[in-house]
């Protein structure tokens, strides 16, 4: 059940960074790329699966 957790906080913290490069325009190819909206909702998400990770593994 840990390494379940482990990888689902995993996954959101890697979809809030593509959420975020996105944002800043790293990344292209959405209608998100360049919407600064979605870099505060991808650091946001990020942050989400960072305490996922803290809770999981104390």
């Amino acid at each position: 059940m840990r390494l379940i957790k482990n990888l689902l906080a995993l996954i959101v913290l890697a979809i809030g960074a593509l959420w975020s490069l996105q944002g800043v325009g790293v990344v292209g190819g959405s209608f998100m790329t360049g919407q600064s909206q979605w870099l505060y909702i991808g650091v946001v998400t990020m942050l989400v699966g960072l305490v996922g990770l803290v809770w999981t593994n104390r």
